[in-house]
């Protein structure tokens, strides 16, 4: 067992911990973390947890530590990368998600952004059909499906709203306003009910 990773008990433990208690698991997180600062599972755990309770800048913070001690670790750079792209930062997930492209044709991470960056530039119907395909081949990760499905579910919504919408009744400009057709409108803040806000 390297001596830098907790042993696989400690992190089984924690993982119960967090199904009923999320502040009590990241307690035990930071517990942990003072023993095994090397860990990058312990710090996307962490950050996951702080992301779940509000606190972007910390959750952010541990994230990309996670990244910086584990560039391979790929379900943490993927979750950095969509913290970021809800976070207004297209351009720095796109960059963080880069390395991605080398996992293999079909795995459900590459696949998902692929779409996402479908999505960024508003292309919808390739973004769905890429991340419908992202949702088949996870197996491992049920929790990201949910979240993937819930963001084709607010795109459709978004859409289908401003294809409703009479002519007459949008506001002067409004049609022209980027933020009424594209995918950040309702990824700044909104996604997800988190309500998260900028990091920097």
């Amino acid at each position: 067992m390297d001596q830098q990773m907790c042993t696989d008990k400690d992190m089984q433990a924690l993982l119960s911990v967090l199904q009923s208690d999320s502040q009590a698991a990241l307690e035990r997180a930071d517990l942990l973390l003072k023993s095994f600062p090397r860990d990058a599972r312990l710090h996307f755990l962490r950050g996951s947890i702080l992301v779940g309770a509000g606190r972007p800048i910390e959750a952010y913070s541990a994230l990309s530590r996670a990244v910086d001690i584990a560039p391979d670790f790929a379900i943490a750079r993927f979750q950095l990368g969509f913290f970021q792209l809800t976070s207004g930062e297209a351009n720095n997930a796109v960059a963080t998600w880069a390395p991605l492209e080398r996992l293999e044709d079909g795995h459900y991470l590459k696949l998902f952004v692929e779409g996402l960056r479908h999505l960024i530039t508003d292309d919808f119907d390739a973004a769905f059909r890429l991340l419908a395909r992202g949702m088949e081949a996870n197996t491992e990760n049920p929790p990201l499906n949910r979240d993937m499905q819930l963001l084709i579910d607010r795109c459709r919504q978004v859409g289908a709203v401003k294809e409703a919408k009479p002519e007459a009744e949008v506001a002067e400009g409004e049609g022209d306003s980027e933020e009424s057709v594209s995918a950040t409108s309702f990824l700044l803040g909104q996604l997800l009910g988190r309500g998260r806000k900028r990091h920097n």
